[in-house]
């Protein structure tokens, strides 16, 4: 027997229908709050719709976080998170023991936050969102429009928050001292999340306390354990700031194409003389995040493009 959601509103969910068939396992994804919960306690029968009905069969069961994983026969089995937490071999059990239930017959609801894992197991996926489906059907293509979603609340929230400037060392000479440290996104807007592909723009100000007839301002991005991904300075872009007196201030804008992983980054950036000399240097002073709609290995995003073509066979 299928599952069936005929206009079912238990909030957040508001008048969801959808239907899932007999010997399928379901991904459900969706952000804390959309309803993905509700709609698994729906289908394993711990929840009853405060209007509209769910019709499925006499046996349902619903697994949260934490409890015993029960796999015996069942029409509905709802795993909500179940997974989570369970070590190597619980979960290889589990996904073994789950693809015999949907050989059997059964309609496994699987809520994950890991992609990978739904696109192995899944005939299918829902993106709940706001308390309705955003999106549904071949897990690939579902968890590409929810992970571009995510990279776009992601990056939205990024612009709310100021670049904190807390370096991990700073030291140098004293002759000249930055200022602030702005991060900017592809829109000229500050922001601590950049999404990979997008121009982004790194703004420096530095203000000189004595005369400096030759100064270089340099960037360095770094991943969080220290490895170094991009650095380049005034001097090597063939950019000339000197002399400078005391007093003055300058601005120092570096923009770049963020073809970078998804992952955390840190900047730092400094004020030296061409012989190395440092004025002011600021290491890991401010924390960036990139994002990205799809996931990559490494850290430098080279937009690959693959073909494969199939051989004659002789």
């Amino acid at each position: 027997m299928s599952l069936e959601f005929r206009n079912a509103v238990l909030a957040p969910l508001s008048g969801i229908s959808v239907v899932a068939p007999a010997g399928v396992i379901i991904g459900v994804i969706g952000e804390k709050g959309s309803g993905v919960t509700e709609l698994l306690k729906l289908a394993g029968g711990a929840a009853q719709p405060e209007s509209g009905e769910v019709r499925a069969g006499p046996e349902r069961r619903y697994v949260a976080l934490g409890d015993s994983l029960n796999l015996a026969p069942a029409a509905v089995i709802a795993l909500d998170q179940a997974l989570a937490t369970q070590d190597a071999v619980v979960r290889a059990r589990t996904l073994t023991g789950l693809d015999r239930l949907r050989r059997g017959g059964a309609i496994v609801l699987l809520a994950s936050h890991e992609g990978s894992l739904l696109e192995l197991m899944c005939d299918e996926v829902w993106w709940i969102d706001g308390g309705h489906i955003a999106a549904k059907g071949d897990p690939k293509e579902t968890l590409a429009k929810y992970r571009r979603h995510v990279a776009e609340r992601v990056r939205a929230w990024g612009e709310t928050l100021p670049a904190r400037l807390a370096p991990t060392y700073r030291h140098g000479d004293g002759r000249a001292e930055l200022m602030s440290i702005e991060t900017l996104g592809a829109e000229g807007k500050p922001t601590i999340v950049w999404k990979s592909g997008e121009m982004a723009t790194v703004r420096a100000t530095v203000r000189y306390n004595a005369a400096v007839e030759d100064p270089v301002v340099g960037l360095l991005i770094r991943t969080q354990v220290g490895f170094e991904v991009f650095g380049t300075n005034t001097e090597l872009e063939r950019i000339k700031l000197g002399p400078r007196a005391v007093g003055d201030t300058i601005t120092v804008t570096f923009s770049f194409l963020c073809d970078l992983c998804p992952r955390a980054y840190t900047l730092t950036l400094a004020s030296h003389d061409p012989d190395g000399t440092v004025h002011d240097w600021l290491d890991d002073a401010i924390a960036v995040t990139v994002t990205d709609e799809r996931a990559t290995a490494g850290v430098a995003n080279l937009r690959a493009k693959v073909t494969a073509e199939t051989e004659p066979r002789q």
